[in-house]
């Protein structure tokens, strides 16, 4: 047993705690937690309602409500963050969304900027750590339902941008609560980790999408004087660093992908966060590795984080082959729920 898995186990009272989750015996490997869920689980049945956010700068993004925006006694509103190149149709964004719909929470899912099926018409697009966009949304949700409490919950580089947010604004009262799951917390460790092994799969899958869309976007958008990449060489790339390398940072002011990784992990930001927060992470996590995870120090008073021995990367499955379930959707409510309109007390 590990350093850390030691602590969670010993440290009841301590913020870094050992998850009640245990993975039954089919589907105790990382990759099975991982890729079940994805491929091969029945997804909720969902209805959704599309809307368009118009940005300051003239670019936009499509925001997809789980259910009518308008709810008689709705409980509150839960915003859902995804993952990279991830979306509304991502198994636990659909499935979450269902499930909190089903308890009486108003749902929305924030599609990043370029994801969701449609380019965006900036050459600007989405990272690890940027919040703007985020915060920007979360001000206009409270201009639209001002008397809703609202919770939020990220999965992986949502994670990682929903935990900088509430750390970069420690006095913020738009979010009442907030659930990270999976979180890279230490990106460079995270591009380091996921370029090995039977990892690469996941890189290679995940690259292969954001490729697909820069070169879609350099077929209408002049990147010249941006990047000093041009479509050929982006298709070259073959791990994230070198895309964080030639294409985020200089896209996103940073000087190169350390000055990324340095400013927009969350390790960073987490002993700034007073917003009440619940960190969901699995050891096995095949997207990094042990190396990414925080100290007890690093965390504030606000902040609970939860390890599993088993998981995978946004899994935590349960129950059985034929019935299978995912364990975080209750997790996830049963934190929230004291959040919800009928428990506080609006400021």
């Amino acid at each position: 047993m590990s350093d850390k898995q030691k602590r969670a186990d010993n440290s009841i009272q301590s913020r870094i705690r050992r998850s009640e989750f245990k993975a039954p015996f089919w589907a105790r490997n990382r990759h099975i937690q991982t890729l079940w869920p994805r491929f091969i689980q029945r997804r909720r049945p969902l209805a959704l309602r599309v809307e368009k956010l118009s940005l300051p700068d003239t670019d936009s993004l499509n925001l997809v409500w789980g259910q009518p925006e308008t709810i008689p006694e709705s409980k509150g509103l839960a915003v859902i963050f995804h993952g990279l190149e991830g979306s509304v149709k991502s198994h636990y964004a659909n499935d979450l969304m269902a499930e909190l719909q089903s308890q009486g929470w108003q749902t929305v899912l924030m599609h990043f900027r370029g994801c969701g099926g449609e380019l965006n018409s900036t050459p600007r697009a989405y990272h690890s750590g940027e919040t703007e966009d985020a915060n920007y949304f979360m001000q206009w949700l409270d201009k639209k339902f001002p008397d809703l409490p609202k919770v939020a919950i990220g999965f992986s580089l949502g994670a990682n941008m929903l935990l900088k947010l509430l750390g970069e604004n420690p006095a913020q009262k738009l979010i009442k609560a907030a659930v990270a799951v999976s979180t890279p917390f230490k990106l460079a460790e995270c591009a380091e980790s996921i370029n090995h092994g039977f990892s690469k799969v996941y890189q290679n899958y995940l690259l292969k999408s954001m490729v697909k869309t820069l070169r879609s976007k350099m077929q209408h958008i002049d990147y010249k004087g941006l990047l000093s990449i041009d479509d050929a060489k982006v298709a070259q790339l073959t791990n994230f660093r070198d895309f964080d390398e030639s294409v985020t940072a200089p896209l996103h002011g940073f000087v190169n992908a350390d000055d990324y990784y340095q400013k927009c992990s969350a390790i960073s930001f987490l002993k700034h966060i007073e917003t009440p927060t619940l960190i969901l992470h699995s050891i096995d996590d095949p997207f990094m590795n042990e190396a990414v995870l925080p100290e007890e120090h690093e965390l504030s008073d606000s902040v609970d984080l939860e390890l599993s021995e088993t998981g995978g990367h946004v899994g935590f499955l349960h129950g059985t082959p034929w019935k299978p379930k995912i364990w975080f959707h209750k997790r996830i409510a049963d934190f929230i729920e004291p959040f919800s309109i009928h428990n506080v007390v609006q400021e």
